[in-house]
């Protein structure tokens, strides 16, 4: 009972005291007058809620608290371990666990009245948007760990600043204002934010920017993030991006080559979109163009040196100064024709010298050749007479096309060879029948004409034409085996001794019996055409065998001296002894030619 209860009770009449026991001399009605005396000086006390408390008592092991019950209730010294300058008289928040316990005394406890407390005021700064104290205790996966009113709660990263932050750890330790974003009870989860409070002093330096905002101001800005295509600029609450474009005016392939995060730079405003709030910046802009400090004795024919900062499929791109390239085109590269591919000639890096092609300042547009560092191979005196008609040579197939392939005799110097120049015998449809890319061949030339860079090449004709001997060979009427090899719907191709081909009408290939000759059947065939310019021979089975009872002599070789045999003794071939020793003779020549 507290001195001011003590003063309120009326003064006790000790003269009514009798001898029968303390108290026994009042009445009914007065003993009830000092119950309800007594029990308004009592507070209505509930358990499971939160009161104030006044010490009244401190030991070594607990600290005794009046809340205005009955009795007084014990809480343990732990629990006071954040009041080293606890006293007597201080009011202290507790939480009533119990009014009474198995022994009769009233169950308090401090840390549940301050947790239940916490929670209170954590709520009530979310429903008020207040702004509260917190401790960041210690960093976490994502984010920081932020101590408010004794409870845990969780800032994430992105929540700490309207930059990026990098590192975490700079505020281990430190207070931090922030605002309650997010209550989940059920996990006793809470999150926090510091940024909101940024974004809000930001937002009128933000409009101020935009308002304020020209094409052609130079500002100044923090880097804040760094991308493949360029660096985003924090321009004081507002973001602008520097292109890796418009950072330099050489060639750089990360803007990390010439910036870092958190460096403060110099930026030209080149365009912006108010509605969107896009804002482009330069920061190239801010210098001269090196194209205006380029050297006045740099002109069409002088020498440069560089280095190669690109390579394309048309070309490669030498940069002689910073900001300065001129164009190699893969033609301009080497003498060749056969450079197709300017990544076997350079690559990124390599220090070159070449020669100014072309050379416009006002559009800052340099055409460069390096293949004009050596002479014209076409140029030279010499070649009339090294490639003069007739003259023998060997050069690799660089190139192979429906009409001809292109031979590379010497670096610059290339010949066509026609397909028709490839073989007296052979029918070439096309030149991969017959060779093949990077093969060597041999070649005569047939025409040179330098004026015009071009030079015909045939390798037909390094030997004799064996359709001058053909011709007595196959003689119109003449018999000969031949095999079949393919069919069309109109024509039989026939192979012939020595290799080469002959054609034969289907209605030429009936037999005797009636039938008709297969692909792969060997049979005796009658010449019935020979052409010798057009390369073509024509024969017909049937007639094999229609004029079998009319002797006919099978033609010798012109060269043949054999005595001709008479009719009578003629073979049913046609062919005599003499013709086949021409024959044989013929063929061992042509063997080995081939």
């Amino acid at each position: 009972m507290s001195k001011t209860q003590q003063r309120e009770l009326p003064a006790f009449d000790w003269d009514r005291a009798d001898n029968k026991g303390f108290g026994s001399g009042y009445s009914d009605a007065e003993r009830n007058r000092m119950l309800e005396l007594y029990d308004n000086t009592l507070s209505e006390v509930k358990e499971k809620e939160v009161v104030m408390g006044t010490v009244v008592g401190i030991t070594d092991r607990e600290v005794l608290l009046n809340i205005g019950f009955k009795s007084d209730g014990l809480v343990p010294a732990s629990e006071f371990r954040d009041m080293p300058d606890l006293k007597m008289g201080d009011e202290i928040e507790v939480y009533v666990e119990n009014q009474e316990d198995p022994n009769g005394q009233l169950v308090l406890s401090r840390k549940k009245a301050k947790v239940i407390t916490a929670w209170q005021k954590i709520q009530k700064a979310l429903d008020e948007d207040l702004v509260i104290d917190g401790f960041v205790k210690r960093r976490t996966k994502g984010g920081l760990i932020v101590d408010i009113f004794s409870i845990e709660a969780f800032l994430p990263g992105s929540q700490i600043d309207v930059k990026p932050i990098r590192d975490f750890d700079i505020f281990v330790g430190k207070k931090m204002e922030v605002k309650v974003v997010k209550i989940n009870y059920a996990n006793d989860n809470v999150v926090v934010s510091h940024k909101v409070l940024i974004e809000k002093d930001l937002e009128a330096q933000r409009a101020q920017i935009l308002n304020n905002l020209e094409k052609g101001q130079v500002l100044e800005g923090v880097i804040k993030n760094m991308t493949n295509f360029g660096v985003f600029i924090d321009l004081g609450g507002v973001d602008g991006l520097l292109h890796i474009t418009d950072i330099s005016w050489g060639r750089i392939s990360h803007p990390s080559e010439v910036l870092h995060l958190d460096q403060k730079v110099n930026v030209v405003v080149l365009d912006f979109d108010e509605d969107k709030k896009r804002i482009s910046l330069g920061m190239k802009q801010l210098q001269a163009h090196p194209w205006d400090a380029l050297e006045e004795n740099i002109e069409v024919g002088s020498k440069v040196k560089g280095k190669i900062v690109n390579v394309a499929d048309y070309g490669a791109f030498l940069e002689i100064m910073p900001g300065v390239e001129g164009l190699i085109h893969v033609s301009e590269m080497s003498w060749s024709q056969h450079l197709r591919n300017p990544q076997e000639f350079l690559k990124v890096g390599d220090e070159v010298e070449a020669v100014v092609l072309t050379l416009d300042r006002a559009d800052r547009k340099m055409s460069l050749g390096i293949k004009q560092l050596t002479e014209d191979p076409w140029t030279r005196p010499e070649l009339r007479t090294k490639y003069a008609i007739g003259t023998k040579h060997k050069g690799v197939v660089r190139n192979l096309t429906n009409f001809g392939l292109f031979l590379e005799l010497e670096e610059g110097i290339d010949g066509l060879v026609h397909v028709s120049d490839l073989s007296w015998t052979k029918k070439v449809k096309h030149p991969s029948d017959f060779i093949k890319v990077g093969e060597e061949l041999e070649v005569i030339v047939l025409e040179l004409d330098i004026e015009n860079r071009r030079l015909a090449l045939g390798h037909k004709q390094l030997e004799e034409n064996p359709w001058d001997t053909f011709e007595t060979v196959f003689a119109v009427g003449t018999i000969h085996r031949c095999t079949i090899i393919s069919k069309n719907d109109k024509m039989a191709t026939l192979e012939l001794p020595y290799g080469i081909e002959g054609f034969s009408s289907l209605k030429n290939l009936a037999k005797e019996d009636g039938t008709f000759a297969e692909v792969g059947e060997t049979l005796d065939f009658k010449v019935t055409e020979f052409s010798k310019d057009e390369k073509r021979i024509m024969l017909s089975h049937t007639k094999s065998w229609q004029e079998k009872n009319e002797p006919v002599k099978e033609q010798k070789p012109k060269a043949a001296t054999a005595k001709p045999a008479s009719t009578s003794n003629q073979s049913d071939r046609g062919a005599t002894l003499g013709d086949l020793d021409a024959l044989a003779a013929l063929k061992e020549q042509l063997e080995g030619r081939n």
